[in-house]
């Protein structure tokens, strides 16, 4: 069982390895024409579920500016589910689909700098999650009680695959979002942000849910179940957060014990990250039948209560079962993933390499700097630099899975490089706020943090992110020197390490060509500081 976890991952990314794209690859990945000209303010989602069935209708309102004035509207909804008809201005509209995108022939004039609302129906089966989160959908489950116990999860096969949107992740509704379920008598809804208003009718019950600042389309969410909830708050950067938990009704206890730790993981990430970024729309962890999910001010749990993933330790230190990873991985996707959001999936190391580095500081804001040296070094085990962690833009194409433990182990290396952890620190925060609520490419946040840094780093991001090597330092000593260079690197590649030279630290900054050091004392064991993320062999 020793890669159980690495193997999940596998599934997870097994899809778009092939360079073969498509048409339908390009309408999904790409800022089309039909997307380009007009921007998603508000999503107004009303859905009606049916258990039994397995069956879901509704409709979601967009409110919108227009750019430029256009005619054609790009609106993803992938099968079996129908987009049934498109109204606006009471007028029912015609269009063109081309799987799953459909081309809505707008009437209305647009107006350049105006609002506007369209309204989308929708009904359907919607798939059925074959091995969420990673191959995801629906989730149809049961709990031990014979109730049923349902979520949506959607990363990566994209929000469209039950509701009609603008099915890219560059385009967020700045107001928000509204999420109105319909479920039947004795289930409880519960969605992203705050729960407005409970309606009860004969046979179900109404939950309307409301986001008040921007949120990715994968991150709104669904989740049905004999739920009950308890709450607390927390004293943060920014005020008072609320904190939101809601458990199958079993689970309450163990629910009230091992859910102790979101504020500490709250506590941990405001120190390194700055404050929580969504204080409007509070903090909630909900029991889902899958492992969890990042959804924005709604996070899924299924770890079993239990720490480490699924209590076992990945870094196998010790130090993964110091903390539950689904709360510590999924909560610090608030910062990475939901405030600073890819604009590409390409680029979505962003959102995992960050958040997996985020359970080594957990460890190093509550247990120390060499525990989250030793957790992150641990995590090495599981990379396979199987291909480049960005990939191919415009055509939903995701990188490697080495993104989380590559991604984490790339930024704990930069960390040595940075050599100052105030200044490592104030990067940390300062991309949370430069890019706050906003989307982003990996160039920005590099670029970003060269400058902070003061550092050039551009063949560092070359070789990490762009290829599948890992330098390798080759060195040999002779008497009291020290020679050394890199191989197995891109041109340019020049990054200082530390070597302890008999026990004691000594900085080199090689290059692809020999070099030599020469101490006060004859040599009798020289070896690279293991926080580095390279390579090295003595010749």
């Amino acid at each position: 069982m020793k890669y159980f976890f690495l193997a999940f991952f596998l599934l997870s990314f097994s899809f778009g390895q092939s360079q073969n794209f498509t048409r339908a690859d390009s309408l999904r990945g790409s800022i089309t024409p039909e997307r380009a000209w007009w921007d998603v303010q508000y999503y107004a989602l009303d859905v009606n579920v049916n258990p039994e069935e397995k069956f879901i209708e509704g409709t979601n309102t967009i409110t919108y500016t227009v750019l430029e004035s256009q005619k054609v509207m790009q609106i993803d909804l992938q099968a079996p589910m129908k987009l049934e008809k498109v109204v606006q201005d009471n007028k029912e509209l015609a269009g063109v689909s081309e799987g799953a995108a459909h081309f809505i022939q707008l009437k209305q004039k647009q107006k350049k700098g105006k609002e506007y609302k369209i309204t989308l129906y929708f009904s359907g089966k919607p798939r059925a999650a074959r091995n969420a989160p990673w191959d995801g959908g629906w989730s149809w489950k049961t709990d031990t009680n014979g109730k049923h116990f349902i979520a949506t999860s959607n990363q990566g096969i994209g929000a469209s695959i039950w509701w009609p949107n603008k099915d890219h992740a560059y385009d967020e509704p700045d107001n928000g979002a509204r999420i109105v379920a319909t479920v039947p008598k004795g289930l409880v809804a519960v969605a992203n942000g705050r729960l407005k208003q409970t309606m009860e009718d004969l046979d179900a019950n109404t939950y309307v849910w409301e986001v008040v600042n921007p949120i990715n389309n994968y991150g709104i969410n669904i989740n049905i179940g004999d739920y009950v909830n308890f709450n607390e708050k927390f004293e943060g950067l920014n005020g008072m957060l609320d904190m939101d938990y809601w458990v199958l009704r079993d689970n309450l206890e163990k629910a009230k014990f091992q859910f102790e730790q979101a504020p500490k993981m709250i506590r941990a990430f405001e120190y390194w990250f700055g404050p929580y970024p969504f204080y409007e729309d509070s903090f909630k962890l909900v029991e889902v039948p899958y492992l969890g999910m990042e959804h924005q001010s709604s996070v899924t749990y299924g770890n079993g209560y239990k720490n480490g993933y699924r209590g076992r330790d990945l870094s196998d230190t010790g130090w993964g079962l110091q903390f539950d990873f689904i709360i510590v991985h999924e909560g610090g996707h608030e910062w990475f993933a939901n405030n600073i959001t890819h604009i590409d999936v390409a680029d979505m190391w962003i959102h995992e390499g960050f958040t997996a580095y985020a359970e080594s500081l957990y460890l190093d804001y509550h247990f120390g700097t060499d525990a989250a040296g030793e957790y992150t070094i641990g995590t090495r085990r599981m990379i396979q630099n199987d291909k480049p962690l960005i990939g191919v833009y415009n055509v939903q194409n995701e990188g490697s899975s080495d993104m989380y433990y590559k991604g984490a182990n790339i930024l704990h290396t930069l960390r040595q490089w940075v050599n100052d952890d105030k200044k490592w620190r104030s990067i940390l925060k300062g991309l949370n706020a430069e890019f706050y609520h906003k989307t982003v490419t990996s160039k920005q946040v590099e670029n970003y943090i060269a400058q902070k840094a003061n550092l050039d780093l551009t063949a560092f991001w070359q070789q990490y992110l762009r290829t599948i090597q890992i330098p390798k330092l080759e060195y040999k000593l002779d008497d009291a020197t020290l020679t050394y260079r890199y191989v197995e690197s891109v041109n340019g590649f020049n990054m200082p390490v530390i070597m302890l030279i008999d026990g004691k630290e000594e900085w080199i900054t090689p290059t692809t060509e020999w070099q030599s050091k020469t101490f006060s004392n004859m040599i009798q064991e020289a070896k690279l500081k293991t926080d580095f993320f390279i390579k090295s062999v003595q010749l």
